[in-house]
């Protein structure tokens, strides 16, 4: 038998840092997001022996152990470290995970994996868990196990799927289930523009420079998260409308408070997409995750989406393709046989 899951990456679309601590634990957060049809993929077969092999297919990297008490943190597939050491399995693995997005994108590939590990690993291990305890556990593993700091709503977006509102307010998180009407849902899969800027990020230093700036009281940090956050609960009303010129403005007004937490969020190549898009079509649009290089999202006129998708395509950046989705984390078995391996 082999085990499989996989769980979807997210647009962030407005509210972003708001649900990180300790903003989120002494202000409350407000975040509003949606899961697309891009997913990490995990991959285990049992083994007769007790030895592990964890391939990473994106980081072209295999660890190997005698067995799982040999796995130690060493900057080398960490994560995955972390969720067997938290969901351990009873004989040796075999495990290889993949993702359909590029590493440091900003769109949670990393709380993705996470989300794919515990659902995977707690179903084999026999432990069922809500989609709710699964992205709990996989924010664990990212702040608890290996120390990497962030929020809480990549995981909760790759557990549950679709379009969601969410508060925070540390430790606990509401979810609000945002159902839009079809065709609007329709007009942005049609209209919305993805694109990747060939850099990667890693939003971890960046994330605990904002942080210590909120810590210090200063006054441009404080009111850009507050922002961020009131542009979320702004941008649930203009979903749930189908109000698309609302939508448009209040994604450029989520980038314009990204853009005051630090300079490094934006860049002059990034500035230059921003002002490509917007010369050929493009409504509104913003940075993903903590910016700085990773995806670029636009909402774009009618009729313009492919002109803009072309335009970035010349400019050097990478357009990707994408879909809803509206399923969350997925995890099922199937029969393996594979002659002349033992397993």
């Amino acid at each position: 038998m082999i085990y499989r899951s996989k769980a979807p990456v997210r647009l962030d679309l407005a509210g972003g840092w708001s649900d990180v601590p300790p903003f989120s634990s002494k202000e409350g957060g407000a975040v509003v997001n949606v899961a697309i049809a891009r997913y990490t993929n995990a991959f285990l077969v049992p083994r007769k022996d007790d030895a592990v092999s964890i391939t990473s297919a994106d980081f072209g990297m295999t660890v190997r152990a005698n067995s799982l008490r040999e796995l130690h943190y060493d900057g080398n597939l960490d994560l995955i470290k972390a969720a067997l050491r938290r969901f351990p399995v009873a004989t040796g693995i075999d495990l290889r995970v993949s993702s359909e997005m590029p590493p440091g994108s900003g769109t949670g590939t990393s709380a993705s994996l996470g989300v794919a590990l515990v659902g995977l690993l707690s179903w084999v291990g026999g432990r069922g868990l809500s989609p709710q305890e699964v992205a709990e556990e996989a924010h664990l593993l990212e702040v608890g196990e290996i120390h990497v700091p962030g929020g809480k709503q990549d995981q909760y977006a790759s557990a549950l799927g679709g379009f969601n509102y969410l508060e925070f307010q540390d430790p606990q998180v509401r979810v609000k289930a945002l159902r839009l009407d079809a065709g609007f849902v329709e007009a942005l899969q049609r209209d919305l523009v993805l694109c990747y800027t060939g850099r990667s990020r890693v939003s971890g230093d960046i994330i605990q420079v904002v942080m210590d700036s909120f810590e210090r009281g200063e006054p441009a940090t404080v009111a850009a998260l507050h922002n961020l956050k009131a542009v979320a609960e702004r941008m649930r009303r203009a979903l749930l409308s189908s109000d698309y010129q609302a939508l448009a403005r209040l994604l450029s007004e989520n980038w314009a408070e990204q853009v005051k937490l630090h300079a490094s969020v934006t860049s002059p190549e990034i500035d230059a997409l921003f002002a490509r898009a917007t010369r050929h079509g493009a409504l509104g649009g913003k940075a993903l995750g903590a910016g700085g290089g990773g995806c670029l999202l636009f909402l774009c006129q009618p009729g313009k989406a492919g002109v803009v998708r072309a335009e970035l395509a010349s400019a050097g950046a990478q357009v990707l393709d994408f879909d809803f989705d509206t399923r969350g984390l997925q995890v099922w078995s199937e029969p393996w046989s594979q002659p002349g391996r033992d397993t």
